[in-house]
């Protein structure tokens, strides 16, 4: 596995606010399960590295960063992502969910791909902001 628990839990509003971002066990097992139904596919897919930008906050940090109430980072099940080349990434995914190699909650292209928001779901719902 190409990620790990401690990247997706890793905040630096956090450290400077001094918020503990550590998860609950509810919210360890959703990561878990985004780490290996999402994050390892697609960086396999790709096969170079993909960054995770934000994944789990707790309530305070989410409201701090200016998050959604009903934000799917809070429950472990979202992450922020980016690479070298984030319009690569953004094919390669539309087509592994095209190809039911993956089942998406949310895709979300955010502020002309500048990262892509990802969540655990059955929806497919894919946006741009």
């Amino acid at each position: 596995m190409n990620f790990t628990i401690e990247e997706l839990t890793y905040s630096k509003t956090a450290i400077d606010h001094n918020i503990d971002n550590t998860p609950g066990e509810k919210e360890l097992k959703q990561l878990n399960k985004l780490i290996k139904t999402l994050l390892q596919p697609i960086r396999d897919a790709y096969g170079s590295p993909v960054y995770v930008n934000s994944g789990y906050r707790c309530e305070e940090l989410n409201k701090l960063v200016g998050g959604s109430k009903t934000s799917q980072h809070k429950k472990g099940e979202a992450a922020d992502i980016t690479c070298e080349d984030n319009k690569k990434l953004w094919e390669i995914i539309n087509q592994m969910i095209e190809n039911k190699q993956i089942t998406v909650g949310q895709l979300i292209n955010e502020h002309d791909l500048s990262w892509i928001h990802i969540s655990l779901g059955n929806k497919n719902q894919i946006f741009a902001k």
